[in-house]
């Protein structure tokens, strides 16, 4: 769980440091979170998935389409008619057209240039690729200091990268606080307090850190998380929100944390636990994550409607927890950014 959590983290860094990477030159554009949100907010209402909408019979959501229509000449921007028509001064050709108001600025313009010159990839969204482990053997320059581990170069690299300095090496007080807040969510005890600071070995932080992790508190820490993405309550969160009884998944997410439970057994139980051969009450306890959903129990109110209601909100919460889109702007139109259609999301 603590490897999956720590890739987690690095795909997290990678996006936050997306401008910083289009500032340098020496980086390769990144179609993901640099090229698809321009192609999306600029482009994509007319010429993108939804048929209705799409003008002149283009697509540049596709790279078949686009590289076949010659929008984009892959390696050639001087010949791409995409480079060619947003650079254009004349009203009639220039795209995005004028009164879409959408027009593109000139970084804008030169990344994607760039990004054709770097034969204009199409990447499909993270959570349908593997994980691949950033670069992290190449050091920084400058590296003021010895790294002591393969997170503080990737963290250097990026503070290089957009001319920033490293903060200065906090005391031990100051570190305790950090790590006990971060891994647990509460302060150090005095006895913890006390150990730490008394303790004269070069390994005594990575020691404290064990220690961190193999308490409770760590656990619940870690399950708090989730429990918000999964809409975790103990009420139905309608009309006169009555009390339910949804504290046994509550326990059931902590006590997997705690027993380091891996990942895909973490994922795999809580989406069909009941499912498993000669399932466990355990098992069973961990689908409660497909019925933390909303709860009408209103008088009058249709049935029906309610148990689409529930199962669209199950839809919507395992494809943002678990993928990381909102499918739900598929319920009502086919959605310019997010890989689903309007028929795929019905079936």
């Amino acid at each position: 769980m603590l490897s999956v959590v720590f890739w987690l983290m690095l795909l997290v860094l990678q996006v936050e440091t997306s401008q910083a990477q289009e500032k340098s030159s020496e980086r390769k554009v990144d179609f993901a979170s640099q090229i698809k949100p321009l192609l999306a907010s600029h482009c994509w209402s007319c010429h993108g998935p939804d048929e209705q909408a799409r003008q002149a019979d283009l697509r540049l959501d596709l790279r078949e389409h686009a590289v076949g229509s010659g929008s984009i000449v892959p390696g050639a921007p001087e010949r791409s008619a995409l480079v060619d028509r947003i650079h254009s001064k004349d009203p009639n050709l220039v795209m995005p057209p004028p009164e879409s108001k959408k027009d593109l600025t000139d970084a804008q313009r030169e990344l994607l240039s760039r990004w054709i010159a770097e034969d204009a990839p199409y990447t499909q969204h993270w959570a349908f690729l593997p994980i691949n482990p950033p670069n992290s053997t190449e050091k920084s320059s400058p590296n003021p200091t010895a790294l002591a581990s393969k997170i503080d170069t990737i963290v250097q690299n990026q503070l290089v990268a957009q001319s920033l300095n490293r903060s200065p090496k906090a005391n031990r007080e100051t570190l305790l606080r950090r790590l006990s807040l971060d891994l647990t969510g509460l302060p150090p005890s005095q006895e913890e307090m006390e150990r730490y600071l008394q303790d004269p070995a070069t390994d005594a932080t990575e020691r404290l850190v064990d220690r961190l992790l193999s308490t409770k508190a760590y656990a619940e820490r870690m399950a708090s998380q989730w429990l918000d993405l999964a809409r975790y309550a103990d009420t139905n969160g309608y009309n006169n929100d009555e009390d339910r009884q949804m504290w046994p998944w509550r326990d059931w997410v902590i006590d997997a944390y705690d027993r380091n439970l891996p990942f895909d057994q973490f994922l795999t139980e809580q989406l069909a636990g009941d499912l498993l051969p000669n399932a466990s009450l355990e098992q069973r306890i961990a689908t409660g994550f497909l019925r933390n959903q909303g709860h009408n129990t209103e008088g009058g109110i249709i049935q029906e409607e309610y148990r689409i209601e529930y199962v669209a909100d199950r839809v919507h919460t395992t494809a943002t927890v678990f993928l990381g889109l909102l499918m739900q702007c598929a319920r009502c139109h086919d959605p310019n950014v997010d890989p689903f259609s309007q028929s795929e999301y019905y079936k």
